[in-house]
């Protein structure tokens, strides 16, 4: 039997993940890193090394769980969160903290890209607008800000590639990572030569990208030591978390689609070539699929929204059961629709389609005869508008959908799933492996290995579909609820901006 090791960098912590050639995974397990620093207030840091001691730690405790020898795994996968700016010194030692996905304090170098470069030649250069999360901003941050840092750079990495680099030596990334770093050409699936140029950027400080089943090196001894492994066992190149959380529930080909409820919820529509939104409302990035790229629309507080809800207004008595259930079931005794009430979830501002950090949630429609069912039944439809919303833009850039599936909270509760069809108007459907990223990176070191041919191979033998929920009679109630909210925004845009000529 062939084992393979996925690991995934997130932003809480470290997921190791062995999976066999079959596609059951056989043991997990997860290292929390530290609490991401935030010295002001939109800032966020993490310590490279942080990432490192995760690691060590989460994948030991995997590969004992699995009952497996070192030996016995062939080949390992890297996934993480994106846009991380991770710089190293010639010596390969970490120059400052990383400033992270979520960090936000680089708007002034998007507006000076945009200014100087041009929103329409950004597209034209990179597929993507200038946005505070991309890994450029926060170079340029570092450039101006702190040049004696500045001036002890020699590489700059993504996170998981901090990683790769602590286990093989070698300074390499995958294309659907690099793709958002803003200094990508996603089109030719190459570091973007105009951009390097536009900004005075040398090459020499990225790494090689390379397909996604690449192999990008072999363990070390010293990195096999590090996470007790074997040295000489192949890495390859990965993907993102989001294309390698495609990967993971088969969304590999043009027409396959995923409706992702996190924290954040992802719709993630692979295509056979760089579809392009001109208005930069969705990202265009390549896919970790040769050959393949993908369009992505982003809402900022999907789960979370109810996440929020729960923190601030308890989730019923406690009965042993899941708060989340609890809160659901309260949802089900009210309509579709929920009477009228509507939720728009701006908590932390929002990307598709408004690419407007200062947004705000609201309520809207309160009457005093609505219940608290009412409310967690409009989040979750206003979380399932708010993904509608990157549906409708896929249908404007002609972008096929024959297949939605769902991942994250939002397919874990029967509820949530009926909205989701429902709003989106399609048949969704959930599989079994619902493992996220680091389990699409083992299937990569599987292609890597040579246990399958190629990815399309390897989602068909192992990617199995579990459940599936058509449209139903609250379709038409929900479509007409989705125009109504699509009028929110506009009218809440317009309350923040009298309030904030009266302050």
């Amino acid at each position: 039997m062939t084992y393979l090791l996925g690991i995934d960098v997130g932003t809480g912590g470290t997921r190791a993940l062995i999976l066999d050639e079959s596609g059951v995974v056989i043991a997990s397990a997860t290292a929390d890193h530290a609490p991401f620093a935030s010295p002001r207030t939109g800032w966020a840091e993490q310590d490279p090394d942080d990432w490192w001691r995760a690691c060590r730690q989460a994948v030991p405790r995997a590969l004992q769980d699995a009952g497996l020898q070192p030996s016995d795994i062939a080949a390992i996968g890297l996934s993480g969160q994106m846009h991380g700016a991770t710089l190293l010194d010639g010596a390969g030692a970490v120059v400052r903290p990383a400033l992270i996905w979520c960090d936000q304090r680089t708007q002034a170098e998007c507006d000076e890209l945009t200014t100087r470069i041009g929103a329409d030649q950004l597209i034209a250069w990179t597929s993507n607008p200038a946005l505070t999360g991309f890994t450029l901003p926060k170079l340029l941050w570092v450039r101006r800000t702190e040049p004696d840092a500045w001036a002890r750079v020699r590489h700059v990495l993504l996170p998981k590639d901090y990683i790769r680099y602590k286990l093989t030596g070698g300074l390499a990334t995958d294309v659907a990572d690099a793709s958002g770093t803003l200094l990508f050409d996603v089109a030719r699936r190459r570091w973007s030569s105009e951009m390097l140029a536009a900004t005075d950027l040398g090459a020499s400080l990225l790494p090689e990208a390379m397909e996604g089943p690449q192999v990008t090196g072999s363990l070390t001894a010293a990195g096999a030591e590090a996470v007790g492994l074997v040295a000489g066992i192949p890495v390859v190149a990965g993907g993102g978390d989001q294309a390698a959380g495609a990967v993971g529930m088969g969304i590999v080909r043009a027409g396959a689609v995923s409706a992702t409820i996190g924290t954040s919820g992802v719709v993630f529509a692979a295509t056979d070539r760089p579809a392009l939104d001109p208005k930069g409302r969705v990202h265009t990035f390549c896919h970790a699929v040769p050959g393949r790229w993908h369009v992505m629309g982003v809402t900022q507080a999907a789960g979370l929204s109810l996440r929020w809800f729960r923190d601030r207004f308890g989730s019923g008595p406690d009965d042993g059961r899941d708060p989340y259930e609890r809160l659901t079931d309260e949802a089900m005794a009210a309509p579709a629709g929920a009477d009228g009430v509507l939720w728009a979830p701006y908590l932390m501002g929002e990307r598709t389609p408004h690419l407007d950090a200062d947004a705000r949630a609201a309520l809207v429609g309160l009457a005093a005869s609505h219940t608290r069912g009412h409310v967690i039944r409009a989040i979750l439809e206003g979380v399932a508008f708010s993904l509608q919303d990157s549906f409708t833009i896929l249908r404007e850039m002609q972008v096929p959908v024959e297949g939605i599936r769902l991942g994250g909270g939002g397919a874990r509760s029967p509820l949530w799933r009926q909205v989701q069809a429902d709003v989106y108007g399609q048949a969704v459907q959930t599989v079994a492996a619902e493992e996220g990223a680091a389990y699409g990176a083992g299937l990569l070191a599987g292609v890597g290995a040579g246990v399958w041919p190629d990815v399309d191979t390897a989602c068909q033998r192992v990617v199995r579909v579990t459940s599936e929920v058509e449209p139903g009679e609250a379709q038409p109630v929900l479509a007409r609820q989705y125009e109504a909210y699509r009028v929110l925004y506009p009218a809440l845009k317009q309350v923040r901006d009298a309030l904030e000529v009266k302050r």
